[in-house]
């Protein structure tokens, strides 16, 4: 059988870069994906992961300019960008790039499969099924398993529960030429529990093409007539569908990313997709880089405790901003009137202009102090329900 340094499972941002790391070190990397699958995303990309992991003008099929926050009252509030913008990519054209990238910088791609890992003497076997369906095997000393929240490397050798999910849809369709309110430089976010009861719903313009979807952990709810209403609100009901697709989202990283020998995980598969917001690329990004990082220390250690490193450094970087998004989401996604209150806070100069450097930048802004203290106190007063924000 073949032998490489390190198998990837999962082709997408996450397991792309991963495999892109290790193969710009010059090890032998398989990466096995499986074809045809395009996950359910906004597509929202912020200007550090362009930056970080350079990313050509040609993937942006748009440029936001603005988002809009729409409140259970249908009250709209903008919130302009200031000298930025954000990135929109299609998934479909996105991934296959990283791909193709990591393949040019010396990984071998396979589409496949995973079945499992067999051991022999401490050498791992990856056990996959080639498109068609012949079996197949190599043997590795790394595997990273990047396949997705229902992740079988992550239920098999690390966790066997996963990361609790929402369950995301949406349906590209083709953007109207023009159209009152509709507006191809602004994302819509709808904060409405008849579109998700404990999520949100979206409009974001990918050019071309808009995608609009809706997300929820809430068992039996209908995320279907859910984007149906969406559609109808914006005034794209008519608009011709070009697909639609569902996916579990992770929303809080698992307790452990590695099994202590030869396996880490990355992206979805380790739950790195931030609650509230339900951003994944960048997370998963950068999750891919760490774990391949940290492969790389145990390619050269031999040592299995290498591997906690990725999930260290991650945490380390942006389990704080994880943890206050995860408390956001529990407190003002809970009912409508809360909702309400939170669209309403948005209003804030303050708030929009710290929510967008933080975004943008992706890390907690320690300036402006006295923002924070004004927003504290705003925040404060909203959850006791006093006042509106000015």
């Amino acid at each position: 059988m073949e032998f490489f340094d390190a198998v990837v499972v999962g082709g997408g941002p996450s397991g792309a870069t991963a495999a892109d790391v290790l193969a710009r070190a010059g090890k032998q990397v398989l990466l096995l994906d499986k074809a045809g699958r395009i996950k359910p995303c906004g597509g929202a990309i912020p200007p550090r992961l362009i930056r970080d992991f350079e990313i050509p003008d040609e993937l942006l099929c748009a440029r936001i300019r603005a988002a809009r926050m729409t409140a259970p009252s249908k009250t709209d509030v903008d919130m302009p960008i200031d000298g930025g913008f954000v990135g929109m990519v299609d998934r479909e054209k996105f991934d296959e790039w990283l791909r193709v990238r990591a393949a040019d910088h010396g990984a071998t791609r396979r589409e496949g499969t995973y079945e499992r890992i067999s051991r022999d003497d401490g050498v791992a076997t990856v056990h996959y099924r080639e498109r068609g369906g012949a079996p197949r095997a190599v043997y590795t000393s790394l595997v990273i398993g990047a396949d997705g929240a229902l992740s079988q490397v992550a239920r098999q050798e690390v966790n066997p529960n996963g990361p609790p999910c929402v369950f995301a849809y949406h349906e590209i369709v083709e953007a109207p030429e023009a159209q009152a309110g509709y507006d191809g430089a602004r994302c819509d976010v709808v904060y409405d529990g008849g579109i998700s009861p404990d999520f949100y719903g979206w409009v974001f313009p990918h050019g071309k093409t808009v995608s609009i979807g809706s997300g929820s952990a809430v068992k039996g709810f209908g995320l279907r007539p859910s984007v149906a209403r969406l559609r109808e609100r914006a005034g794209l009901s008519a608009a011709r569908t070009v697909r639609g697709e569902g996916a579990p989202i992770p929303m809080k990283p698992l307790g452990r990313w590695d099994n202590g020998k030869d396996v880490v995980l990355a992206g979805d598969a380790a739950g790195v997709v931030a609650p509230a917001s339900g951003e994944g690329i960048y997370y998963a990004m950068v999750g891919g880089q760490l774990a391949a990082e940290a492969g790389l220390e145990q390619l050269e250690t031999c040592d299995g405790r290498a591997l906690k490193l990725a999930r260290k450094r991650f945490m380390r970087a942006h389990g704080r901003v994880f943890f206050i998004l995860g408390v956001m989401q529990y407190f003002w996604y809970s009912s409508d009137a809360r909702r309400e209150r939170f669209v309403k806070m948005c209003r804030d100069p303050d708030v929009q202009a710290l929510t967008w450097q933080a975004y943008m930048n992706k890390e907690l802004v320690k300036a402006k102090p006295k923002a924070h203290v004004r927003i504290f106190f705003r925040d404060v007063a909203h959850l006791l329900g006093f006042g509106t924000p000015s």
